[in-house]
């Protein structure tokens, strides 16, 4: 349901201001084109299409453009995770390798073995000693390109990788961005005894009406999914093919739990406004508070973790594969408590602020280590957009 902004309770100069700064990163040619849709009190109340796909030959943008999200599929995957605990499935405190056996007896950097087996919970906030071992200064980075776990043509194999690569840190001690997600994935599709794809499309994309979004972009969708963009040294926006994996036009046979969603605006907001709802009957209100909650003790976050546009600190924490803030004020942010947002490499964001009962989505498709943080730039817009506290609809 769209409504005009002030009956959700926003602004529309409010909202103006929002769409004109996305504008002048388009004018700025920082930007090909975007999608946002920003919905309060469960309406929404603005979809702006800003720019165009592809200029030359041109190609406009839409409200259904599709979209790779990329890491915004972890999200997805805290659900799907918070659906198998409603089931018994599962315990936070649970070693991993209850789930993947494959994964007993893992050893430290140094050949030792950790003071205590990695957990489900660590593995749900980035704290059970994986990485992605990109970065070739990285003590895993050498394990990381023998095994090469994401060549696996299906996730039992992904896990047979990964169960010799080491951890790069007691479980518990410390935070990194890692293919944890993607583990997760593996143990769904094991207690399901359904494919990543499957279990998706019949436990969340399917009751929520996400009609597009999928691990794969059909044939008859293909005209509708946006150009991805590059930006970097002496290239700037420069069309380029997904070099991250394969588009897919069919469900691949290794789906991830931690990247490779398509979406739009649209389907995106309702995956988050189920978020918003306490779960909407997809997952219980007990796991979606869970996920939604920060997990990680005040010591840890002191001493701060970065990854992509967001730093890690007091006040902003992480919950079940998306960052929250806990205490904005602590944190310096202009949201309300409890927000939980997230993005993905190429540039896609979202948020969602139960205070203010408000969700955002933004959509755009640049690989870039200079794009501009949109998530930060948009917030702050979106908090003097808002007209009352959003305690009632």
């Amino acid at each position: 349901m769209t409504v005009r902004p002030e009956d959700a309770g926003l602004s529309s100069a409010g909202l103006d201001r929002v769409d004109a700064a996305i504008q002048e990163q388009i004018d700025r040619g920082v930007l090909a084109g975007a999608v946002t849709l920003v919905a309060r009190h469960g309406k929404v109340a603005r979809t702006s299409v800003l720019g165009t796909d592809r200029r030359f030959p041109r190609k406009p943008l839409h409200a259904g453009t599709i979209f790779r999200v990329f890491s915004m599929t972890k999200p997805v995957t805290g659900v799907a995770m918070g659906i198998l605990a409603d089931r018994g499935l599962w315990r936070p405190e649970d070693p991993i390798a209850r789930y993947l056996p494959e994964l007993r007896g893992l050893r430290l950097l140094t050949g030792a073995e950790p003071g205590h087996p990695p957990t489900m919970r660590e593995l749900l906030t980035h704290t059970a000693g994986f990485g992605y071992g990109r970065d070739r200064s990285d003590p895993l980075h050498r394990f990381y390109r023998k095994e090469k776990p994401f060549r696996a043509r299906d996730l039992d194999e992904f896990v047979a990788r990964v169960a010799r690569l080491p951890l790069a840190f007691e479980p518990g001690s410390s935070w990194r961005y890692s293919i944890a997600m993607d583990l997760q994935g593996a143990i769904i599709e094991r207690l399901s005894g359904r494919s990543l794809p499957e279990f998706f499309q019949e436990h969340i994309f399917g009751p929520l009406g996400m009609t597009d979004t999928a691990f794969h972009t059909p044939p008859a969708k293909r005209r509708r999914r946006a150009t991805l963009y590059y930006t970097g040294g002496p290239f700037r926006l420069l069309p380029i093919p997904n070099p991250l994996y394969r588009d897919h036009d069919a469900t691949p046979p290794a789906a991830f739990g931690g990247m490779g969603l398509v979406s739009t605006a649209g389907d995106y907001a309702r995956f988050a406004q189920m978020l918003l709802d306490g779960g909407a009957g997809i997952v219980s209100t007990e796991a979606l508070t869970a996920q939604l909650s920060n997990q990680l003790p005040e010591a840890l976050l002191r001493r701060g973790f970065h990854v992509g546009h967001m730093d890690l600190r007091p006040g902003f924490g992480y919950g079940y594969n998306g960052a929250v803030f806990h205490d904005p004020v602590a944190a310096g942010a202009p949201v309300g408590r409890g927000t939980y947002q997230w993005d993905g490499a190429a540039g896609t964001w979202f948020w969602v602020d139960p205070e203010h009962d408000l969700l955002f989505v933004g959509m755009i498709q640049l690989l870039s280590y200079s794009a501009p943080p949109l998530q930060k730039i948009t917030q702050a817009l979106l908090a003097d957009a808002l007209l009352d506290d959003g305690k009632t609809r």
